[in-house]
């Protein structure tokens, strides 16, 4: 499986970073081996001191797809989740200085949080979920998909034209405002529709 992230797709989080708006999805990758093991803590990497938390609604892919039209993407995907992209902060603005890709900063071993998944039939609608990650209990980013510059099924088409999306493959659908530092001893946990979908501590 592969795990396939969309960046800058929430506007206020653009802002806050002081990234250009793009015209079309900015896609990046993660390896299987980013994947955090549910019931393991999330630790810091040596090589960064800044790594932040992106919460991000997720859909899991659930059949073989290529080329596929918008109006068509809602049959590949019956699942929807939450989870984390964790982002070295510091080391990916080095590296954005210098024009080179973002993988060290962004796929790291455990920098992908892969919590629970819902079917998408239990939603009123995928293009008004609420979501929300919370720091000690403390509610540090807040989103809703409808805040979304391309909605899921626009999502999938173009991500289609460039991978084949093969079953189990998860999209992370990119992150709202609020991305801070982590630090040891926090506990992260993520909530979709008031429901919690995650838990980890960080050390």
């Amino acid at each position: 499986m592969k795990i396939i992230c969309i960046g800058r797709n929430y506007a206020d989080h653009i802002s806050e970073l002081n990234n250009e708006r793009p015209t079309e999805p900015v896609i990046f990758m993660k390896p299987d081996t980013a994947i955090l093991p549910k019931q393991f803590p999330f630790v810091k990497p040596e090589f960064s001191n800044d790594v932040h938390h992106e919460v991000e609604v997720l859909v899991k892919i659930n059949k073989v797809g290529k080329y596929i039209d918008a109006k068509f993407a809602h049959k590949y995907y019956d699942e929807i989740g939450l989870g984390i992209d964790f982002t070295a902060r510091d080391l990916q603005s080095k590296l954005k200085d210098k024009g080179l890709p973002w993988e060290k900063a962004k796929a790291f071993d455990g920098s992908a949080i892969i919590g629970d998944f819902l079917p998408k039939n239990s939603f009123t609608s995928l293009e008004n979920i609420n979501f929300e990650l919370k720091s000690n209990d403390q509610l540090v980013q807040q989103g809703n998909t409808s805040m979304m510059l391309w909605k899921i099924d626009e999502i999938i088409a173009y991500v289609s034209q460039f991978f084949t999306l093969k079953t189990g493959d998860i999209i992370f659908t990119g992150t709202p405002k609020g991305v801070a530092p982590v630090k040891e001893g926090d506990v992260l946990e993520g909530f979709l529709e008031g429901k919690q979908m995650f838990k980890v501590q960080v050390k």
